[in-house]
């Protein structure tokens, strides 16, 4: 939009443009140690690491990488959970000016062959219990080493955290047979120099990281962020958050940094601040709850069902979470009632914000101390244009009106990974389509719809499951709750809610579609109700859509199966 009505909510701290450092996106670490060597940068279950011991074992990864032949634009992967070799491998890979491909430890040998054969993968670091899995996809995408480590290598591993499967007892698998092809990650590090290395970039054209959407359909391409992607989200997710200070902010690491949520507004931001990380390589409430009440983290990212998770939990008065300041959620919708029992809990503030995986990610957020909109994803960042538009033609739609939501910013992709044409589908004249149905309002703040894919249309009338949602969250008996299109022979699709009760209530389809139908119109109303103990979820939280109406697919081949009515608690 031209006007940029959002410009007036501005806080004054924050400014609306800022010049971004021309630098390797690694530099924020250099930077960090230098004037912050003997502060901590990370805390793994007890385990701690000063900036300037983090910084030289990222120069040994960086060096032993270009020993083993590594250049600048190489690939390699890391697949790891939160974790001291996960931050280590992640900077002295950017430092040779290799480029980063961040995979999910919970991924089959279908999806890892993908990421390794796609993205032309030359070294992967990983989990000793994940070996099989990418020996198993290598028969097909070879690659020349892989870097093999274990969560024992910085700490006794106590059994509650265990991340997710099993690891052998004596840290290192003793199924491994270590030889030319598969090398000992904390070896490698040890026979390492530790003498400074960083290769020259060009951060506008260089890659520091191809990220793979989630593939809801086919296979996921990779996104293609340049250093400064990286650095400018980096540095304006900083800027909203204005009050925060250099090396006094304590992050609690909850969201996998395989994530690329998780990555900026954790593990660059952190270190970009100088601040202590406490890494949790699995999100488990107890846990989360223990570190919070222990370690007195000031910054908690994070996705709704972890709020969601802390707010339910029957002894979390029993927890001190008041050193809790700032909560941005993000990955899905943050209902309004599990936002503010949040706030009332800890007594900090959250927020919700807004981005996708091709913006690096963030690109909208509510303020965070000055007027804020419920239900709203916020307004755009500092040198981001957002619009909306008609999803057809492109044109700018009148305020007010449903369109598809179009970014322009420092933080957006240069493009798909070896895919021009999908690139060329979703970038046009430097505007990101984002595929998100939109609106703004008369104050410039923005409202997401839904996923133009996610739509449910019955009976020619457009149903936007957020809204539902929404709805659903209010009733006093309702933990979760999801809803989807799925088909019907008149309407073409009907709504039907997905739901987990909270734990000693109950309540009947007929009880929650009467509360529905007093709150929305007639057309809106869930006319189908599955019950159930939990719904599927990324590690990030999100809840897998996608999945649930495929489960349905495949139930519908027995349409007894569909459950419609009847008491559930």
């Amino acid at each position: 939009m031209s006007a940029k009505p959002w410009l007036d909510h501005y806080p004054p701290e924050v400014p609306q443009e800022y010049d971004y450092p021309a630098q390797n996106l690694a530099h924020f670490l250099v930077t960090s140690a230098a004037s912050y060597p003997g502060h901590v940068a990370l805390d793994f279950l007890g385990k701690k690491i000063t900036y300037d011991r983090l910084l030289q074992s990222a120069y040994r990864f960086a060096n032993a990488l270009l020993r083993l032949g590594i250049r600048k634009g190489d690939r390699v992967a890391i697949m790891l959970p939160n974790c001291p070799q996960c931050v280590i491998a992640y900077y002295g890979t950017l430092l040779t000016g290799a480029v980063v491909v961040m995979t999910n430890p919970l991924y089959v040998p279908r999806e890892i062959e993908h990421q390794l054969k796609d993205a032309d993968v030359r070294v992967i670091v990983a989990l000793d219990y994940l070996i099989e899995r990418i020996e198993k996809a290598m028969e097909t995408a070879p690659l020349e080493y892989i870097l093999v480590t274990s969560l024992k290598d910085y700490l006794p591993f106590p059994k509650n955290i265990l991340f997710p499967i099993k690891a052998k007892k004596d840290g290192m698998a003793a199924h491994v047979t270590y030889n030319k092809r598969v090398l000992s990650f904390m070896q490698v590090l040890k026979m390492s120099s530790s003498e400074p290395c960083e290769v020259p970039v060009d951060p506008a054209q260089d890659l520091s990281l191809i990220q793979y959407t989630g593939g809801t359909t086919g296979y996921a391409k990779g996104v293609m962020l340049t250093h400064t992607n990286m650095i400018a989200n980096t540095i304006q997710t900083k800027l909203w958050f204005y009050r925060s200070k250099k090396g006094e902010e304590t992050y609690l690491a909850a969201l996998p940094f395989f994530h690329v949520f998780g990555l900026t507004v954790l593990l660059n931001q952190a270190v970009y601040l100088a601040g202590t990380l406490i890494l949790i390589p699995r999100f488990e409430i107890n846990q989360v709850l223990k570190a919070i009440d222990r370690k007195k983290p000031t910054v908690f990212p994070g996705a709704p069902t972890m709020y969601i998770a802390i707010n339910n939990h029957p002894d979390n008065k029993n927890y001190d979470l008041s050193s809790i300041n700032i909560c941005i959620s993000g990955a899905a919708p943050l209902p309004l009632e599990v936002q503010e029992k949040f706030e009332s809990l800890t007594g900090g503030k959250l927020i919700e914000g807004y981005g996708l995986t091709e913006a690096s990610p963030v690109t909208h957020a509510n303020n965070i101390w000055e007027k804020r909109k419920s239900g709203s994803i916020g307004i755009p960042f500092p040198d981001t244009e957002a619009r909306i538009v008609h999803p057809s033609t492109g044109e700018e739609m009148p305020l007010g009106e449903i369109g598809e939501l179009a970014i322009k910013g420092p933080q957006v992709m240069k493009g798909y990974w070896n895919r021009a044409e999908a690139t060329a589908q979703t970038l046009r004249e430097g505007w990101l389509y984002t595929g998100d149905l939109a609106r703004i309002d008369e104050d410039g703040f923005f409202y997401i719809l839904d996923r133009r894919k996610d739509m449910i249309i019955a009976g020619g009338y457009n149903i936007y499951p957020r809204e539902v949602e929404e709805i659903l969250f209010e009733h006093p008996c309702i933990r979760e709750a999801v809803v989807a299109g799925v088909p019907d022979p008149y309407r073409g699709e009907t709504v039907k809610a997905y739901i987990v009760l909270r734990e000693g209530t109950s309540a009947t389809a007929e009880e929650i579609k009467a509360w529905c139908k007093e709150r929305l119109a007639a057309y809106k109303v869930p006319q189908l109700y599955d019950f159930r103990d939990k719904l599927p979820k990324t590690l990030v939280g999100k809840v897998l859509r996608r999945k649930l109406i495929e489960d349905d697919m495949r139930a519908n081949q027995n349409p007894d199966s569909q459950l419609d009515a009847g008491k559930h608690g």
